[in-house]
């Protein structure tokens, strides 16, 4: 007989299956955007090997091809379908939620895992900054368009992948398309993925009531497809400084498994807004330099709220539910 898993000693070695063991996702059917590598990758194995209906949601058709391909010879899980979704155009992105609007009856399970990091200087193809545009304002938008889905298979949980990262810098509202500054490509990663997690605690606020419940996490440090913008230099600065605070790199397994932990975890039934690391939820801590931990102003409801009424503004769009 297996030993039952003590789920409060999950740290920053626990991986996808540990968190799921003992859990039954069929009847579940769970989105996650970026599902076509890396982590993404990754939780979409993982929740279907555990009966979920899984919709990867990616800008490149033949890798999330090779994936589901993958995923249902691993789990034999045939419940595996493609939407392509291009998070840089805001005409792509409705086109998206068109056919899940269409294509499935309700969404239980939604994780926002696509991104990219530290690119060069670019726009959307609506003339937003590309790390803003894409991380947040597509999320932003994909998200509140499938919304009705997600009310109606309340319960029901939003996961946004914010990141270590969003401790460079909080969302700069008075010039958040570098028009007015030097565009630094940190900065610019810093406040998407502060936006990414004022995003869940603004949701948390509109939706607990309908048993809708949102969570930001952060997966720690891996090795994916998201730093291939990185030069060398950029990579040797960053192994220094994790190897000098005793950081580890995680595998892939490791680096989901706190999304997995926040679309399915029991013990979060019922709270929401938080911001989770090393499938715990984060305390807050004010040092730039700390080794964990979500900043304040990444965690303000009057942020998260001046965030949501911007997005709105940008995209041209209310939302109310």
């Amino acid at each position: 007989m297996m030993a039952e898993i003590n789920r409060d000693a999950f740290n920053v070695a626990t991986t996808t299956d540990e968190v799921l063991e003992g859990i039954d996702l069929t009847g579940t059917c769970a989105l996650v955007t970026g599902g076509a590598s890396g982590l993404g990758a990754e939780t979409v194995r993982a929740l279907a090997s555990k009966g979920a209906e899984v919709v990867i949601a990616a800008r490149n058709h033949e890798k999330a091809e090779e994936v589901r391909a993958r995923v249902q010879e691993e789990t034999g899980n045939d419940k595996i379908h493609i939407e392509e979704l291009e998070l840089a155009s805001l005409a792509k992105v409705r086109d998206f939620a068109e056919r899940c609007l269409s294509r499935y009856d309700r969404l239980h399970l939604l994780i926002n895992n696509a991104g990219v990091m530290a690119c060069p200087q670019g726009k959307t193809e609506d003339g937003f900054e590309l790390q803003f545009g894409s991380n947040h304002l597509g999320h932003f938008l994909m998200t509140c368009l499938i919304m009705p889905k997600i009310i109606k298979a309340a319960p029901s949980r939003i996961v946004s992948l914010s990141s270590l990262g969003h401790r460079f810098s909080p969302v700069v509202f008075d010039d958040i398309h570098f028009e007015r500054r030097p565009y630094d490509k940190w900065l610019s990663y810093g406040q998407s993925k502060t936006a990414n997690a004022l995003f869940a605690v603004a949701l948390e606020k509109r939706l607990q009531d309908k048993s809708v419940h949102a969570y930001a996490v952060h997966p720690g440090i891996i090795i994916t497809r998201l730093g291939r913008h990185l030069t060398q230099e950029d990579i040797t600065q960053m192994q220094s400084r994790y190897q000098d605070r005793d950081m580890p790199i995680k595998s892939v397994e490791a680096g989901a498994a706190t999304s997995v932990y926040a679309a399915t975890a029991p013990e979060l039934e019922g709270q929401g807004g938080v911001y989770l690391e090393d499938c715990h939820i984060a305390v807050e801590e004010e040092s730039a330099d700390a080794e964990s931990g979500v900043r304040p102003y990444a965690a303000d409801s009057e942020q998260a709220e001046r965030l949501w009424t911007v997005s709105e503004e940008m995209i041209g769009q209310k939302f109310s539910f």
